[in-house]
């Protein structure tokens, strides 16, 4: 049974930071497209960014956009978890974090549909 679980989150104020994990059981997280999603109260779900393999088995970290410069993702393959750094935290960073994993196809974005879903975990900062 495959497992996506988060966890991390919480309360901090502006200018913070907060490590997020997801750990996988009976699904690797080395050898498929993990993503971090977040979705705030009354938004559409948003693509943080994404985890894959790439062709000497090491891993390739791609950030949106909208987070670049603040967030990182990276993974600890002995641990078959990936993380969301997040360093100067904002209040509009404030949403509900998912991971999620699917095949890695030669392509891996925070868009699409995903295999797998953690629970997810609240992110609060406040100013």
């Amino acid at each position: 049974q495959v497992q996506l679980a988060e966890s991390g989150g919480g309360s901090v104020q502006a200018g913070g930071s907060l490590r997020l994990s997801c750990a996988a059981s009976g699904y690797s997280s080395s050898r498929n497209c993990m993503a971090w999603f977040r979705q705030a109260p009354g938004k559409e779900r948003e693509g943080v960014g994404t985890i894959y393999p790439t062709g000497d088995r090491t891993l390739y970290a791609d950030i949106a956009d909208s987070v670049k410069g603040r967030f990182t993702i990276f993974g600890d393959n002995s641990k078959n978890t990936v993380y969301l750094q997040m360093n100067s935290l904002k209040p509009e960073d404030t949403a509900i974090y998912y991971c999620a994993g699917r095949p890695y196809g030669g392509r891996c974005v925070p868009a699409g549909s995903f295999d797998y879903w953690g629970q997810g975990t609240q992110v609060t900062v406040s100013s």
